[in-house]
Parts: structure tokens; C-alpha cells; sequence
């Protein structure tokens, strides 16, 4: 905690915690398809995000289903089906997100 200019504290765990589980270049990326699809399957996904590893994605959705933003249903089937969906947690998240994306159309420079 540090205090700012006004003697007010300034508690940054809040903002520390949200940023680390939504921090790095795909997570948003894959909430944001997770959000307008509703149901997605690995490789939708993959496409979806375009020239993302098959590495990186792994390990997002591996992070992003341990801190509880998406549900990773697996299906006993050959070949394997997996879905990743959203959670309640990660539903919580998607005004943030709708006020991006406002902000975003709001401010592109479409030229």
C-alpha cells in the first residue's frame, strides 16, 4: 500500500490480482472468443486466435481454468473433445471487457 498525494492509501492488491490472471498477450484474446462463442473447442480456438503456438495456448487455458475464469470440459470419446467455456468467475469479468471493446470502438482510428 502507498499513499498518495491526498494521505489517502492506495490499496494495489485488488489491481495486482486482477491483472495477474488476465496478464499476458492471449488471455484476453481467448476470453474474448470464449465470451462471444460461448462454447469453443481446442482447435476452433486455435484458429480463432490465429498464429498463437499450440505451447502457448496450452499453457493459457491450463492457467486460465486453474484460477477459475474457464471450464475445460473433456469428453471420453476418441478422438478426444475437449470444450472450454466460461465460468461464472469469468462471466463476472465480461463488463470489464464489454467496456474495452467500447472504449476500443470509440477510439480506432479507422482510416
Amino acid at each position: 500500500m502507498i499513499n498518495n498525494n491526498d494521505n489517502n492509501i492506495v490499496n494495489i492488491k485488488p489491481f495486482s490480482y486482477a491483472m495477474s490472471l488476465i496478464e499476458g498477450k492471449w488471455k484476453m484474446h481467448i476470453l474474448f472468443w470464449l465470451w462471444k462463442t460461448k462454447i469453443l473447442r481446442y482447435g476452433e480456438l486455435k484458429r480463432a486466435l490465429g498464429n498463437i503456438t499450440h505451447k502457448m495456448l496450452s499453457n493459457q487455458l491450463k492457467e486460465l481454468a486453474a484460477d477459475g475464469l474457464i471450464i475445460r470440459e473433456e469428453y471420453p470419446q476418441v478422438p478426444p473433445k475437449v470444450e472450454y467455456c466460461l465460468s461464472e468467475k469469468g462471466l463476472s469479468l465480461m463488463p470489464v471487457m464489454q467496456a474495452l471493446c467500447i472504449w476500443g470502438h470509440e477510439h480506432i482510428d479507422d482510416k
